[in-house]
């Protein structure tokens, strides 16, 4: 399989034409004069020539999720679905008279798809989403971004060179307890923060799952793709099972990027980092050792491991952030907190989680001004499709997304390294230390190469 898009045309379309002006106008700073056609919405509901031709780049269970929540705005117009599995998209494509291909590249080709969805396994989302913008698609990719730093890096560089709005999923990014949580930390509201509570997230564990027939019409080596070709077993391919490829370190990051890219993500957003990141990591307690799965098996186990060493990180504005693996708060705060932070103030303490904003002493800080944000968030989804048509970047932009991301795989790589790191969030890499920027990408098998951008 070669990773580069099908040889272009050598003569240019109208559509080809306009979204290549629309990439250089965005390029060069400047407002975009041109959208994707079959976007610009007409008051009331859209008519079919109104609507936004969707398509669909991994279809399992979060894209499926993703299926649905697309279907309840009345701009989805849905096209075409790719899938490894094509039995499964051929399933799916039926119940909406779509067009079903195994191969993603053949939906990017399609002059009708004018952005797509990707819930892909975490080692092809920036394949996809480098391929898409070259496609002249808008996307939305689901969380965690990427599986290496340099992906991401690579990945920004694309949507801003052809002008594509990109969506990362995290939905807390659209939720307005979190919204307005982050604005008061950000506002000063509990002054000056000194210190924020994060949950322990493990890391990835080593597989060795023996191999099983491949179901028929799978094409196991294109699931594999870009990572190491492993025999197929289903607790491998499945993304949550005994345990599932999220708790594998060849296609993910673990925790730390499966929950840790929504609650991490709350931390840089509080604290204004939403374009930056942190300067330091060290860690605290025994040498990391991941179990290797060589029977299926739960998470329990694993999980209890690979979150020893705790992580720690500093930013430059002196906070620091604690990988706690002890619930914090209580009281008025409550209990754990999975997806956001505890953020500890000069006068109060503020927590953000899922849906959450709560505040001590002071309970009716958080209240109030949740109650005053009736208009604020919204459907993640319908921001995307609102930027679609303004041009504008989404709430979860894919700068902040690739930033937290880059936060998620930090704290792995301090496990993994097991000593004190300084971090150049501007450069991207570790300073004087190149075993430690060893880390920051991954070998990946001929022909599924990252292109050129």
């Amino acid at each position: 399989m070669q990773a580069n898009l099908l040889p272009a045309r050598t003569r240019l379309s109208r559509r080809q034409f306009l979204q290549r002006v629309a990439g250089t106008a965005l390029a060069a700073g400047l407002a975009p004069r041109f959208v994707p056609a079959g976007v610009l919405a007409a008051d009331g509901q859209p008519g079919a020539n109104d609507r936004i031709g969707i398509g669909f780049i991994g279809i399992g269970r979060q894209g499926s999720a993703l299926l649905q929540g697309a279907l309840r705005r009345p701009a989805t117009r849905v096209v075409a679905f790719a899938d490894v599995n094509l039995p499964r998209a051929q399933a799916i494509a039926a119940k909406h008279q779509a067009v079903a291909v195994q191969d993603y590249r053949r939906l990017l080709e399609r002059k009708d798809v004018d952005a797509i969805f990707t819930a892909t396994p975490d080692h092809w989302r920036s394949l996809v989403v480098i391929h898409a913008c070259q496609a002249g698609k808008d996307v939305y990719a689901e969380k965690p971004l990427t599986l290496t730093i340099r992906e991401g890096r690579l990945m920004v560089r694309a949507a801003r060179k052809y002008g594509r709005v990109v969506q990362t999923g995290s939905q807390q990014r659209s939720m307005r307890e979190n919204i307005v949580g982050c604005e008061l930390v950000r506002s000063g509201a509990i002054g000056r923060i000194t210190k924020v509570y994060a949950q322990n997230y493990p890391s990835p564990w080593e597989c060795a799952l023996p191999g099983q027939p491949v179901p028929e019409g799978l094409d196991w080596e294109r699931w594999c793709g870009p990572g190491p070709l492993v025999p197929y077993h289903p607790d491998i391919y499945a993304p949550r099972a005994n345990p599932g490829w999220i708790s594998f370190r060849p296609w993910s990051g673990g925790e730390v990027t499966g929950w840790g890219s929504h609650g991490l993500d709350q931390i840089q957003a509080a604290l204004g980092m939403d374009e930056s990141g942190p300067v330091e990591l060290w860690t605290d307690g025994a040498k990391f050792a991941p179990p290797t799965f060589t029977a299926p098996e739960g998470r329990d186990r694993a999980d209890k491991i690979c979150c020893v060493p705790r992580v720690f990180f500093r930013y430059a504005s002196g906070v620091e952030v604690e990988m706690t693996g002890e619930p914090v708060g209580g009281g008025t705060l409550g209990g754990g907190i999975s997806g956001g932070g505890i953020f500890v103030g000069e006068k109060g303490r503020i927590r953000i989680d899922r849906g959450i904003c709560r505040s001590e002493p002071d309970e009716e800080l958080a209240e109030k001004a949740v109650r005053a944000a009736r208009d604020r968030g919204g459907d993640h989804i319908q921001n995307w499709y609102d930027c679609i048509r303004s041009r504008q970047r989404p709430r979860a932009d894919l700068e902040f997304g690739h930033r937290t991301a880059t936060l998620c795989h930090l704290v792995n790589i301090a496990r993994w390294t097991g000593r004190r790191l300084h971090w150049d969030p501007v450069r991207e890499e570790f300073v004087g230390d190149p075993a430690a920027n060893a880390y920051l990408d991954r070998e990946r098998r001929k022909g599924y190469e990252l292109p050129a951008v």
